[in-house]
């Protein structure tokens, strides 16, 4: 379980195709401080670690996950957002982030607002996930509030801390993201589509 707050930025250093596998080796400030089968969230997917070797350590990430997340694009020199698991007992700063991505969407506008950043994304609406005006969303691990939301596309503000401390400041119109839509939502989505 996760918050949606970003610890740090990772640097993809290496990228190792193994059957339908992909190997992620992330350089990171937080190496030091993992160990083997903690879980971590890559730009909001829950993965293991599985190798630490000094300030790199490496996760695997699946054909199911690739195929349902941005993973697969990822290049070397590619900035990843971090975040550790939450403790038990620690303040839920964001929302509950379960690091399961539901799908991606597309970022289709990057609009500067003297000070501040609002990023519009588009995703597949077809496959049953919803936003709601001020409700919570997940962009790539980052926990973020909805603006604008609309059946396929919503926006979100971004402060001028969470643009330098997470990769918000790389997306542009065609960046590729991981959307994971807030977990109460989907149960009564799911609730709705039972009871018709």
């Amino acid at each position: 379980m996760f918050t949606g707050i970003i610890e740090t930025i990772g640097t993809v250093s290496n990228l190792k195709n193994e059957l339908d596998n992909l190997h992620i080796t992330i350089k990171s400030q937080i190496t030091s401080e993992l160990k083997i089968d903690q879980s971590v969230a890559h730009n909001g997917v829950c993965l293991t670690v599985v190798n630490i070797n000094n300030d790199e350590y490496t996760v695997t990430a699946i054909k199911e996950t690739l195929e349902k997340t941005s993973l697969g694009t990822l290049k070397i020199n590619d900035h990843v957002n971090l975040e550790r698991a939450m403790k038990l007992g620690d303040r839920l700063d964001g929302h509950i982030v379960q690091g399961h991505v539901d799908q991606t969407g597309v970022c289709t506008e990057v609009k500067e607002q003297n000070g501040s950043w609002v990023f519009t994304f588009e995703y597949d609406s077809s496959l049953n996930n919803i936003t709601i005006e001020k409700g919570s969303i997940t962009v790539n691990g980052t926990s973020l509030t909805v603006v604008n939301s609309k059946k396929d596309c919503f926006s979100v503000a971004i402060i001028p801390y969470t643009y330098e401390h997470t990769n918000f400041n790389t997306f542009k119109k065609g960046t590729v993201i991981n959307l994971e839509f807030d977990v109460l939502g989907k149960y009564v989505a799911r609730l709705t589509t039972l009871n018709q």
